[in-house]
């Protein structure tokens, strides 16, 4: 075969630093939304949403063909933090948690899961983000030896 194809479907979960509501105005965080769209566009990971809450987002793409997860999230993160220092002064203290959290998901999930993603702010009056995060863990079958909670939370 000569051409290389790849459809991979990843749900991308991360906080911001210590899960402080950074992203607390509505249009901050619309924008925070279309510019990681953006990130995802430029490094040809095709964003199908991006949503989520003060101090949380959710991205749901295309995995690009030669991507590298980590090095999604880690442009994702670096570019969005440089992005909201300039265009909003008053956020110098913005950062993102270290970790972050991707799970694939198959198509038949593809509408649950944009849901999902559209629904946040309904979804946490009820759920924190830590609960959310511990039943993604679960929901993926990420087993406690896998990870170390006190390392999840920064």
């Amino acid at each position: 075969m000569a051409q290389s194809l790849a459809k991979i479907l990843v749900h991308t979960v991360f906080s911001t630093k210590e899960r402080r509501p950074f992203l607390r105005d509505r249009s901050v965080r619309n924008e925070m939304h279309h510019y990681l769209g953006g990130i995802l566009n430029k490094l040809e990971c095709q964003p199908l949403i991006v949503g989520g809450v003060e101090d949380h987002i959710h991205a749901l793409c295309v995995l690009g063909r030669t991507c590298q997860p980590a090095e999604v999230v880690k442009e994702m993160k670096r570019g969005s933090t440089l992005w909201i220092k300039q265009a909003h002064p008053d956020q110098q203290d913005f950062a993102w948690q270290t970790g972050y959290g991707m799970f694939s998901i198959g198509f038949s999930q593809l509408d649950q899961v944009r849901g999902y993603i559209s629904d946040q702010e309904r979804h946490h009056q009820k759920l924190s983000f830590k609960e959310e995060y511990r039943l993604f863990l679960q929901r993926y079958a990420v087993e406690y030896v896998e990870y170390d909670e006190r390392y999840v939370w920064d």
